[in-house]
């Protein structure tokens, strides 16, 4: 194991960009709904920079693209529906689990570390997506983005999840790909890494300051 791990008890994982490609089915469920409020719809690159916030701030920032102005509430509120329904409808059918993500999340569980999955993403996707993949069983808590009052960058579900398994934020780990991940990590006192190729809004991972680096999750486990 890597020596960041020393010492720790849980390791909290994001979804999106760190464990799962998610980004080609979360393109095709924006541009059907924004299809279906008569807009146009972007590519899966410009998608790929929306990603992160949750599915409610990605189809704002898809509308305001299209728009080229903020959305109005009833049109924000009829384009989520629409895109939470065509997400929900096939939110597996190119989504990709990341290499050496299942190895390495095996690994760790079978080393006696406990796993979360803190993540931006409505709760509802969190189990068909994890079951999908074959990996439910070994996170022992699981958090979304409409789980709490507040989600990352906020510390809270950090917090919460350190607080409910009775294991101290010096004691655990947050593993993302985003700067939101690394700033809820180092606001909730968690040692904080970072994976270079998830999506992070085009920006390089490095000016978020992680404690470490790694380039794939095998490195945590070599």
């Amino acid at each position: 194991m890597h020596t960041i791990l020393q010492g720790k008890r849980l390791i909290a994982f994001d979804l999106d960009g760190t464990l799962i490609d998610s980004v080609p089915d979360l393109a095709v469920g924006v541009q059907r709904a924004l299809q279906e409020v008569g807009l146009a719809q972007p590519s899966e690159d410009q998608v790929r920079d929306w990603v992160g916030n949750g599915a409610q701030v990605l189809v704002e920032r898809a509308l305001s693209w299209a728009l080229n102005a903020a959305p109005e509430a009833a049109l924000q509120q009829n384009a989520y529906e629409a895109f939470m329904r065509h997400y929900g409808a096939a939110p597996n059918a190119l989504t990709k689990l990341y290499p050496d993500a299942s190895e390495a999340l095996h690994a760790l569980h079978e080393a006696g570390f406990v796993l979360a999955l803190i993540t931006n993403k409505p709760e509802r996707f969190i189990a068909p997506i994890l079951s999908h993949f074959g990996v439910l069983a070994l996170f022992t808590s699981t958090v979304g983005g409409d789980s709490l009052a507040e989600k990352k960058p906020s510390p809270l579900p950090l917090l919460h999840v350190a607080h409910t398994l009775d294991i101290a934020p010096s004691a655990s780990v947050m593993v993302g790909d985003s700067r939101h991940d690394i700033a809820a990590g180092k606001a909730a006192g968690f040692t904080t890494v970072a994976l270079p190729y998830g999506y992070n809004h085009g920006d390089p991972i490095e000016q978020s300051h992680p404690d470490l680096i790694v380039a794939s999750l095998r490195e945590l486990v070599s």
